[in-house]
């Protein structure tokens, strides 16, 4: 049990609710457009999901952990985590993130020949993203390029093809994962550029970077608020829209340029962003 609760530990496993509950509402999407609830199709494809997004995250924080860990001991933010203060060797991290990007191939091979082919490239597209600060300023975007991954392949995996629908999924979870990546880069500015890392708060400074931060969660609203009226979701739907919009002022009302003390408590408030949507947006479509 004290192993599970180190590999846990290193991958945050309780931070799946980020990105898993917009890849269940994009295979949510996709049914209510194809109206298929038949329980075969919801057990076998939900389960699938659950199973891919599991893995795949888990593999992509693997490998952030491993890419970053010379530069997480040096931080005394990021020093007590498993590779820098030895609980985990490099070797262990090395066959996790093999066996989590295995058992995903296998959930996206389960969940169609469409899926089986493209999981390499969402493999691609999650791994980049561990090594953009050595060659971007811009990583945080392509932590909410990874993220966008998640609807479209939960709509693709419920059998979901052409539509608008998951593409403003997928902007809205980009904008607003990459939103609040920005902010808790924030943190890390003068470690990073002592150390020649690369970020947008390292490019355009704190008070830049909190109007980009928010720039970007107005996005995620109106994404998520075009939404509604084109999966004909109705008045619960956009309740729940109000609920996240709610969430995200506040979040963003926590941090200021000149007091970056609330950053890990706005960071966690957005545990709950994702699952009041998928809670809204099942609750619209059950009573449509």
């Amino acid at each position: 049990m004290k192993r599970i609760r180190t590999y846990a530990s290193f991958v945050r496993f309780s931070h799946s609710v980020f990105a898993l509950p917009f890849a269940l509402t994009g295979a949510l999407l996709a049914l209510h457009r194809l109206n298929d609830w038949t329980r075969d199709t919801i057990a076998a494809r939900l389960v699938w999901i659950v199973v891919a997004m599991v893995t795949a995250r888990s593999a992509a924080m693997g490998f952030n952990r491993l890419a970053d860990a010379s530069h997480d001991a040096l931080n005394p933010r990021t020093a007590m985590r498993e590779l820098p203060r030895g609980v985990m060797t490099r070797t262990e991290a090395r066959i996790f993130i093999i066996i989590s990007s295995g058992l995903f191939v296998v959930a996206a091979w389960r969940l169609g020949p469409v899926c089986l082919v493209l999981s390499p490239v969402a493999l691609a597209i999650v791994f980049w993203y561990s090594l953009a600060k050595r060659f971007t300023n811009y990583t945080q975007f392509f932590l909410g390029l990874a993220m966008a991954v998640a609807p479209v392949g939960g709509w693709l995996a419920a059998g979901g093809r052409g539509g608008v629908e998951p593409w403003l999924l997928a902007a809205a979870i980009g904008t607003w994962v990459g939103g609040f990546d920005v902010l808790y880069a924030c943190q890390d500015l003068d470690f990073d550029r002592a150390h020649g890392l690369r970020s947008i708060p390292v490019q355009f400074g704190v008070a830049r970077s909190l109007l980009i931060s928010r720039v970007m969660h107005v996005i995620t609203v109106l994404c998520v608020s075009a939404l509604g009226p084109v999966a004909r979701l109705g008045p619960i739907y956009l309740a729940g829209v109000a609920g996240v919009a709610v969430l995200l002022a506040y979040e963003q009302s926590l941090v200021r340029a000149d007091d970056l003390s609330q950053v890990k408590r706005a960071f966690d408030l957005n545990g709950y962003v994702g699952l009041l949507y998928l809670a809204a947006t099942a609750a619209a479509m059950y009573v449509h």
